[in-house]
């Protein structure tokens, strides 16, 4: 039978409260991974004893670097993902905790799978003391059956440039990719390595998911990446007594990020140019809306204009609320 080898990619930062559970539930998997490759980014507590006791008594290797220096969460998982070894990198947050198959489930997936370099998975929600809160992370994400169908018809990187929907702890990929994506930018707002991985495989049409919960993910208080609090709905009289300033400054941050990852998937020459036709798009709306005249008056053909085109619609969830907004906020 063909078998591909699996490192497990992993970095800890003082990550001693749940660092067992989740290597515990590593060592108890069925089909055990051929490395574990660790990168510790100079943690101050028990993470790296326990790392060790860990790799004493477990038969498989476990190597554990250990950063001079704080590198953050990306440049860290770049470090760990160089460093493997195996034919697929599997990756693991600190605080988590896996279904005993998956690791069975991913080498399947790659075997049945040889179009496809990326996967990933739902995942059962955990409090900070282990227990489901009833809720998944497609639940969550709101990555509901009307956007898997999206994704599956060949539209996953237009999903992914309004949102990541790949959550790194439930992704694998195999090793060849990292030619691809390697170094892991690390100058664009939100964007970490599992949306840059994703997205690029994305492009490539080459990542697909399954609905199985193959881990339990953990959200407390101290995690160092998960899920943020929703932004706040900005209500229409929310949108007619702020300042002008505060709306802009919010533009502009969205206008500016959307701008670089253009010019950066732009400048790869193995990127689809007709897949940057929607960024492209939210780029210059976000232009536009970020250069109205402070004049209202000045402001009602060039938004109806825009309104006309339909990138109000097709750009915000509350979009009757953004076009009032913009013909009538300060």
């Amino acid at each position: 039978m063909t078998r591909l080898s699996i490192s497990v990619a992993m970095c800890t930062y003082n990550g001693e409260r749940y660092l067992q559970e989740q290597l515990d539930s590593i060592a108890a998997q069925d089909h055990l991974p051929d490395e574990l490759v660790v990168v510790d980014d100079v943690s101050k507590d028990n993470t790296t004893t326990i790392l060790r006791q860990f790799a004493e008594r477990v038969p498989f290797p476990v190597r554990i670097l250990i950063n001079e220096s704080n590198l953050g969460s990306t440049k860290n998982f770049e470090k760990a993902a160089v460093h493997c070894t195996g034919d697929i990198l599997v990756f693991a947050d600190q605080d988590d905790a896996w279904r005993r198959d998956r690791l069975s489930a991913t080498q399947q997936f790659f075997l049945d799978n040889p179009d496809k370099d990326g996967f990933f998975s739902n995942a059962t929600l955990i409090d900070g003391q282990s227990n489901p809160v009833g809720r998944t992370i497609f639940d969550e994400i709101q990555f509901t059956p009307e956007q898997q169908a999206r994704w599956r018809s060949g539209k996953a990187y237009d999903i992914l440039y309004y949102g990541y929907v790949v959550t790194g702890a439930t992704m694998a990929i195999r090793r060849s990719v990292l030619e691809r994506v390697l170094p892991f930018p690390t100058h664009i707002k939100y964007l970490i390595h599992d949306g840059w991985i994703s997205l690029i495989l994305a492009l490539e049409d080459k990542i697909d998911f399954t609905n199985e919960q193959l881990i339990s993910y953990r959200q407390h208080e101290h995690q160092q990446v998960g899920f943020k609090a929703p932004r706040k709905k900005v209500t229409l009289v929310d949108r007619l007594m702020r300042g002008r300033e505060e709306k802009l400054h919010f533009i502009q941050l969205e206008y500016d990020r959307f701008k670089q990852l253009y010019e950066l998937l732009d400048s790869r020459p193995d990127t689809p140019k007709e897949k940057l036709q929607l960024l492209a798009q939210k780029r210059d709306h976000l232009w536009f809306r970020a250069n109205l005249s402070p004049f209202h008056h000045r402001r009602i053909l060039p938004v109806l204009r825009e309104y006309s085109s339909g990138n109000y619609r097709r750009f915000n969830g509350y979009w009757l609320h953004t076009v009032l907004g913009d013909l009538l906020e300060n």
